[in-house]
């Protein structure tokens, strides 16, 4: 006897429609059970969530319940859903539910709930507004208004950090580009952190810049270059007055390892290495530019076509030294053509009377590898 009749037609028979109602009430019967038993394994606690779930989804399987009671199975699977942290299967629940029953409130709040979680702020708002005007006193509804606005507010605050740091990273990266500096990979990031240069709105670079003495591998560091300052001014900064940097030149208070008192003002010199590291390209260099902002690791930096990498090999053999003439200014000494700038610029402390200067000069010290 064929029992399962194709849509839309009629059973034959009084006992054919006798045998489907039977059929249909058994459904029921089972839909109901399996809900009252995910129910129960609900309130059992989290070790028996995954049982409650199977139970709701065999109640909707059965197919058997009106559209009242099949929205509450799909809202009740959400929840245990939600419990779970299975957050895209609970709002495809909720939507579920509130397929069979556009007012059901719990699914509202569930479909909320998982859209906040998702972050899907603007659904997650929606779906919030759609309950409250269903019920204006919902106490879960209005606290979890509550927190969408202050997510939309750190979401909209967040942009707009990040819209900042990668206006002033380009920014950076077109005065970079102007002046003809290339910048390399950061090295001795030990000592300067995520320090980078700044661009004031005279759109003068400000440069940190690390002082290496090679022959300890000691370390001072300048905060602020202004790049139309001469090296001398800085000097002789450090050399007399007592609130500036370190007095690290001072003849009051020489160097704790300067036992010979070798590197006195007049004794010093500064170098930098040619052509040492690669240049970065344009997208790397903002990327370089955006650590440790609120746009690091963003999308949000354009799509410009990638630079080619132009290679600046160090020099095989020994290392070649050029020195720094202390009347010239930071932006001529960086724009020479072999000056790579490794992060921010480096440049090296030598002492005239010290013994390593001449193994220095004849090229046969070479900075450690970082």
């Amino acid at each position: 006897m064929a029992l399962w009749m194709e849509k839309g037609s009629e059973p034959l028979t009084e006992s054919e429609k006798a045998d489907l109602e039977a059929i249909a009430a058994l459904k029921e019967s089972a839909a109901f059970e399996f809900k009252e038993k995910g129910n129960q394994y609900v309130k059992m606690g989290k070790k028996h969530y995954s049982d409650a779930i199977d139970c709701y989804t065999r109640a909707i399987d059965q197919k058997a319940l009106g559209d009242s009671e099949t929205s509450i199975l799909f809202s009740n699977r959400a929840h245990v859903n939600l419990l779970l942290g299975n957050l895209r299967r609970a709002l495809v629940d909720s939507q579920e539910a509130l397929k069979f029953c556009p007012s059901n409130i719990k699914a509202i709040y569930r479909a909320a709930k998982a859209s906040l979680s998702l972050n899907m702020l603007a659904e997650a708002r929606e779906y919030c507004l759609k309950g409250l005007q269903l019920d204006p006193n919902n106490e879960d509804l209005k606290k979890l208004d509550r927190q969408i606005d202050l997510k939309i507010s750190e979401k909209e605050k967040h942009e707009a950090q990040v819209s900042k740091a990668v206006a002033e990273a380009k920014d950076l990266v077109s005065a970079i580009e102007y002046r003809g500096l290339k910048i390399g990979k950061a090295m001795y990031r030990e000592l300067t952190g995520l320090k980078k240069p700044v661009l004031d709105k005279s759109n003068i670079l400000h440069w940190p810049v690390v002082l290496l003495y090679a022959e300890v591998m000691s370390s001072d560091f300048i905060e602020d270059f202004c790049e139309t300052d001469m090296f001398s001014v800085h000097l002789d900064m450090i050399s007399f007055s007592e609130n500036c940097y370190s007095n690290i030149f001072a003849e009051d208070q020489p160097l704790s390892w300067d036992v010979e008192n070798n590197y006195k003002r007049e004794f010093i010199e500064l170098y930098y290495e040619a052509g040492s590291g690669h240049c970065l390209s344009k997208e790397k260099l903002l990327c370089c530019l955006l650590e440790g902002t609120a746009a690091a690791h963003s999308d949000s930096v354009g799509d410009e076509e990638k630079d080619a990498v132009e290679d600046y090999k160090q020099q095989t053999g020994s290392p070649k030294w050029i020195k720094v003439n202390e009347r010239r200014t930071l932006h001529d000494v960086l724009k020479e053509p072999n000056f790579i700038i490794l992060g921010i610029p480096v440049f090296y402390v030598i002492s005239k009377r010290s013994s390593f200067y001449n193994k220095f000069k004849a090229g046969k010290w070479a900075p450690p590898n970082v």
